[in-house]
């Protein structure tokens, strides 16, 4: 009689382990699960974030404030009338934090000359304009056209380069 109830004891005492074993085996594989599926969530994340300031840099070119409009004989994506940006440039101030961007900056690419800073006094001779500079943690650009009006010979023709506006972003 004694042993029967050792014998039954033993039982009880296997079945309480591999409880607790399959409880332990399935906590491990949810967490693994869950690690998957929270590195998914910022990879996600990561790409969404991405593509929301590339869009962004692209309705920075199209806005009221940058776009060539019909200013040019065209209606044109992605045209930037750099007059305006000059202006804007001495507004930026007054900007700040309008656009969700933490620095937008437009250099041009071709023709390649030396990184000149654009400034008042040395327009249109220069080929980098920044807008407003802060730290940022990442930055996006886009190419686009840098058009202006110039005189040559007594006539307005417009002159347009092709330009890249960078903008930095802190999602």
């Amino acid at each position: 009689m004694v042993m029967k109830n050792k014998f039954g004891q033993l039982k009880i005492q296997q079945m309480a382990f591999m409880l607790m074993a399959i409880t332990l085996f399935f906590a491990l594989v949810g967490m693994f699960f869950l690690t998957i599926q929270v590195s998914k969530i910022r990879e996600s994340a990561s790409v969404l974030e991405e593509k929301n300031a590339l869009l962004l840099v692209t309705r920075l070119a199209n806005s009221p404030e940058f776009s060539c409009g019909n200013s040019f004989g065209i209606t044109a994506i992605s045209c930037v009338d750099s007059d305006k940006i000059m202006a804007l440039k001495n507004k930026a101030e007054d900007y700040n934090g309008f656009w969700g961007t933490s620095n937008i900056e437009i250099r041009k690419i071709y023709p390649a000359t030396n990184p000149v800073e654009c400034t008042s006094s040395n327009y249109p001779n220069c080929n980098i304009i920044k807008i407003n500079e802060e730290e940022i943690e990442s930055e996006y650009s886009n190419f686009v056209s840098l058009c202006r009006k110039e005189i040559a010979n007594g006539q307005t023709y417009n002159k347009c380069e092709l330009a890249k506006l960078m903008a930095g972003y802190n999602g």
